[in-house]
């Protein structure tokens, strides 16, 4: 065999090694403080890992049902009409699924062709994308406009044509941090009444939102509730990136259907980790989630103020836990070369901006300040330590 890469298939050419997991790299070589990937190093939640554990030891390590336990349904229920004002029936409206990332991939599976268009806002969160190219799917970009990273209904009636079949809403957003308000969400929801299309919306950074800003979830709009797929899990807010538990919520049919894909390509998700998951939605209090939003908007606050002194201008994020900075006085050509000189002064790592874009962000990087707060408060200083415009 003298050449391997003869073999690929088609969707292996759309492949590449993220830019995030490429600076992470980066950040070992220099042993430093990674803010680049969104991994949170927090405690997991005493009731989710005690919860879990029991599962274990009562040998609850079989397949579950591909829609999930009815304990994890029941719950996700729960907080959805709690939380997000949507009523979900646990039995035909909710698939527990192999975290946020499965839930949109099979959602995309049971709703779209190879060949549909699908409107993305940029800055993106690279996987979305990534997902989308790798099924045949076509995204076309609506470009937020910083600092508030507004949009324009007129823009998106641009990019329409008769393949048009869908929208994503992620809210909060990765990376830029963006809330959509209530008034946008309506305009989005007439927009896609209009043009018949699928509305998408990604939630899973729902709970972290600061200076008394408000989560909207798409789905709890009347208007569009039936064309809507909420998507969200339990990643970030209970510290288990590892653990891949998630799940999506829409309208039977779509449900049903998103559920069979789930089956052929996840099965299902850990048994004894869904547990661990009923059991933290059950348990855990608003107390939990308030004292996160404060601790976060901590963090947010100190890294923004560190990266305004030196030059660095920070777009304050209303939500989630990355902020975008402008990088338009560092040296270097492109978004990678100033994100490894930002590396190299400071000791701390960060994404180069070309990461969420498919044209652009080359004068920004994104920081994530999911860490504790001692992590947070070294890597300021080191960034201070670093100079103007570092």
């Amino acid at each position: 065999m003298e050449d391997p890469t003869y073999y690929l298939s088609e969707r292996a050419g759309h492949t590449s090694q993220s830019e995030i997991r490429s600076m992470t790299f980066e950040c070992g070589k220099v042993n430093g403080i990674n803010l680049a990937q969104g991994i949170a190093d927090l405690s997991v939640p005493d009731p989710v890992k005690r919860n879990a554990q029991q599962a274990i030891d009562l040998g609850q390590n079989v397949y579950t049902s591909y829609m999930g336990t009815d304990p994890l349904r029941s719950a996700i229920s729960e907080k959805l009409k709690n939380y997000n004002g949507i009523d979900a029936d646990p039995d035909k409206h909710i698939v527990a699924t192999s975290g946020a990332t499965g839930a949109f991939y099979i959602a995309c599976l049971a709703l779209l062709n190879p060949g549909d268009e699908f409107i993305v806002f940029q800055p993106y969160y690279g996987y979305h994308v990534n997902t989308l190219k790798m099924l045949g799917i076509k995204p076309v970009y609506a470009d937020l406009a910083p600092p508030s990273w507004s949009f324009s209904i007129a823009d998106l009636e641009k990019l329409v044509t008769p393949n048009t079949r869908a929208i994503l809403i992620n809210t909060p957003a990765n990376p830029c941090g963006k809330i959509f308000s209530r008034q946008e969400l309506e305009a989005i929801a007439d927009f896609s009444i209009e043009h018949d299309l699928i509305v998408f919306t990604d939630e899973i950074y729902e709970y972290f939102i600061y200076e008394g800003k408000q989560h909207v979830s798409p789905g709890s709009i009347a208007k569009i509730k039936d064309r809507t797929v909420t998507i969200s899990g339990f990643s970030k807010i209970f510290y288990i990136t590892g653990w891949r538990i998630g799940y999506l919520a829409c309208n039977e049919t779509w449900a049903a259907a998103a559920g069979q894909f789930n089956d052929l390509v996840y099965i299902c998700p850990p048994a004894p980790l869904q547990a661990g998951v009923a059991g933290g939605l059950t348990e855990i209090g608003d107390a939990y989630y308030e004292k996160t939003r404060s601790s976060y908007g901590h963090k947010r606050d100190m890294i923004c103020a560190a990266l305004d002194a030196v030059g660095l201008t920070p777009y304050i994020p209303e939500g989630a836990y990355y902020v975008l900075a402008d990088t338009a006085s560092v040296p270097g050509k492109t978004a990678y070369d100033k994100a490894m000189h930002i590396l190299k002064k400071t000791g701390v790592a960060s994404v180069p901006g070309n990461a969420f874009y498919e044209n652009g962000g080359t004068d920004l990087v994104r920081f994530c300040f999911a860490k504790e707060d001692h992590i947070i408060e070294k890597a300021c200083r080191q960034i201070r330590e670093a100079g103007k415009y570092v």
